[in-house]
C-alpha cells in the first residue's frame, strides 16, 4: 500500500494518540491535531508526525489549522473528526455556541469542510469518532441546540454524538459521487484521560470505580478506528454509516439517525453555526 496522508484530532492523547502510533509503524505520514503542545509533541516527535496545535473552543483556531494543514499538503487521504469531550459546566463559546456542540461537532464540520478539496483531491475517507451515547441520550432538537432550557450533561454529549452521525451521512449524501467516503463508528468505552477529566460526577465514579477495569484500552479503541480507516469503502463498511464497537450497525439506532430531513436541517444549521455556505 503506497504511503497515505492522513490527519488526525485529538491525537495527543487516548485512542487517538493510540492510533498515530499503529499508523506510523504502517508507514504513514501523519499530521497530528491536539489543544495541548506539550502533550501532542510527546506523541508527535517520536513518531516523525508533523503537529498542529488547535483548541475546538475557538472556531478562529480552526480556521488557523486549516490553513496549516493546506501549506503541509496538498492531498488528504483520510481525515479523522476524532477531537472531543464531556463537559459537566454549561458554557458558551465565543462564537455562540454550546461547547459540548461545538467540540465535538462544529468544530470538525468546519475543519472538514476547509480540507474539502482536499479530501476529494485524494477520493479521501472521513472517520468520525462518535459514542453509544448517541443512542443512549441523544435527541437533537433544532429549536434548542444551545442547550438553553436545560443543560444535562450527557444530553449534550449524546447530541453531539448524534451530530457526527448525522455528518457522515450528510458528507456521504453530498459527496460520495466525487470519490469521497465517510463513516462513524464508536470506537468502544475506553479507559483514558477522556472520562477522567470530563467533570461529571457520574463519568468521574466509573472511572474511578472498580468497573474501570471493564472499560476497553485506548489501543483497543485504536483498533477499531484502524479497522475503519484502513477498510475498504463498500467492502469493509458503507458509506454513510454508523458502526458499533463490534464493527457492525446497531441492531437499534437512534431514529433521528436515519431522518433525511433532520439531518439537512442540521446540515444548513451547522454551516450558519460555523459561517460557511454549503
Amino acid at each position: 500500500m503506497a504511503q497515505r496522508t492522513i490527519v488526525i484530532t485529538g491525537a495527543s492523547d487516548g485512542i487517538g494518540a493510540a492510533a498515530a502510533r499503529k499508523l506510523a509503524a504502517q508507514g504513514e505520514r501523519l499530521l497530528l491535531v491536539g489543544r495541548r503542545r506539550d502533550k501532542l509533541e510527546a506523541v508527535a516527535r517520536p513518531l516523525g508526525a508533523q503537529s498542529f496545535v488547535a483548541d475546538f473552543e475557538h472556531l478562529s483556531e480552526v480556521r488557523a489549522l486549516a490553513g496549516e494543514v493546506r501549506q503541509a499538503t496538498d492531498r488528504i487521504d483520510v481525515l479523522v473528526n476524532n477531537a472531543g469531550g464531556v463537559f459537566a459546566e454549561y458554557v458558551m463559546t465565543e462564537d455562540g455556541n454550546e461547547r459540548t456542540m461545538q467540540v465535538n461537532h462544529y468544530a470538525g464540520f468546519l475543519l472538514t469542510h476547509l480540507l474539502l478539496d482536499l479530501v476529494l483531491a485524494g477520493e479521501g475517507t472521513v472517520v468520525n469518532t462518535s459514542s453509544v451515547g448517541a443512542h443512549a441520550f441523544g435527541k437533537i432538537e433544532l429549536d434548542d441546540l444551545d442547550h438553553t432550557k436545560k443543560y444535562k450533561t450527557m444530553k449534550a454529549y449524546g447530541d453531539s454524538k448524534l451530530a457526527n452521525i448525522l455528518f457522515a451521512k450528510g458528507l456521504h449524501s453530498r459527496y460520495h459521487q466525487q470519490g469521497l467516503s465517510a463513516v462513524a463508528l464508536h470506537p468502544g468505552n475506553i479507559a483514558s484521560n477522556f472520562g477522567k477529566e470530563t467533570g461529571n460526577a457520574m463519568m468521574k465514579a466509573i472511572y474511578k470505580s472498580p468497573l474501570a477495569r471493564f472499560l476497553s484500552t485506548p489501543e483497543s479503541g485504536a483498533d477499531n478506528l484502524l479497522w475503519a480507516i484502513n477498510g475498504t469503502p463498500g467492502e469493509t463498511w458503507e458509506s454513510g454509516e454508523y458502526y458499533t464497537d463490534r464493527r457492525k450497525l446497531p441492531k437499534k439506532p437512534n431514529p433521528q439517525q436515519n431522518d433525511t430531513a433532520l439531518a439537512d436541517a442540521f446540515w444548513a444549521a451547522s454551516a450558519r453555526r460555523v459561517g460557511i455556505d454549503c
